[in-house]
């Protein structure tokens, strides 16, 4: 039937975005490449993207790319049979709540960190003393406000999405390699939360940054991954039970026992 061809087109169209909106989540990694003139120990990732950085319009068109692609990678799955639960009797097309909400995360990463691509810092603070002084007295332009917003909340959907999905995975005994490496992504996620808010927090109260840098690489880099491993879980569906339970096959008849006959 179509719908049953439409299932996996739908899943293999949302990995597809899933995955490329991992990849050039990770765009910052070419600083170790090229010159950029920020210490990445100390300096934000969207400092990279910076108004006033050389290299300031390639990073902000790889975040907006980033963020468009799981957006849009996310609403397919939202709104897809990806976000449905499997035909089951009557209950065919009922929605799974933790899936539905861990999808709704993700699209909320995806949008805040576009409209976060479009609301750039104009210097880099870590690395331009000025620059953070401005910004200490307020005299630098909205848009370091913004900015803040909406990094927040790019942080916070794919927070959710990543604590939602992993229950989801586990609740209905989906994507088995995202129940298994799930949590432990999850927990280290959290860490480099954590971290990073304190070497924030240290910074904005002139106590060094606690290589602030680093904190926020591993944390961008984490949500890279998860997404990446979202896309395969997409791309190749199953259940733990399906993977890892043998074929159903009669058990053998008792030595000296007759035949089974069919009944009447």
């Amino acid at each position: 039937m179509p719908v049953n061809r439409t299932r996996p087109a739908a899943r293999r169209t949302a990995a597809a975005l899933l995955l490329l909106g991992a990849v050039a989540y990770t765009a910052w990694v070419l600083e170790l490449v090229i010159v950029t003139g920020l210490d990445p120990v100390r300096a934000y990732v969207s400092e990279l993207a910076a108004a006033d950085q050389p290299l300031g319009g390639l990073f902000r068109a790889t975040d907006l790319v980033a963020g468009l692609l799981v957006l849009a990678g996310a609403l397919t799955a939202l709104t897809g049979p990806a976000g449905q639960a499997e035909p089951t009797g009557p209950a065919a097309a009922e929605r799974r709540p933790w899936a539905v909400a861990g999808w709704a995360a993700l699209v909320l990463f995806g949008a805040a960190t576009a409209l976060d691509s479009r609301l750039p810092l104009s210097c880099a603070p870590t690395g331009d003393p000025e620059c953070a002084a401005r910004e200490t007295a307020g005299l630098v332009p909205a848009t370091h406000t913004a900015h803040a917003v909406s990094s927040s909340l790019a942080m916070v959907g794919a927070l959710a999405a990543l604590v939602l999905l992993t229950v989801a995975a586990r609740r209905y005994d989906r994507w088995p390699a995202l129940a298994r490496f799930g949590p432990p992504l999850v927990l280290a996620e959290l860490a480099a939360t954590l971290w990073t808010l304190a070497a924030v927090a240290a910074f904005t109260a002139d106590r060094g940054t606690w290589a602030l840098g680093v904190g926020q690489r591993v944390q961008v880099l984490l949500v890279a991954l998860y997404i990446a491993l979202l896309a395969g879980c997409l791309a190749r569906p199953g259940t733990a039970a399906a993977r890892t339970a043998p074929a159903a096959h009669p058990p053998p008849a008792a030595p000296g026992a007759a035949p089974a006959r069919p009944s009447p």
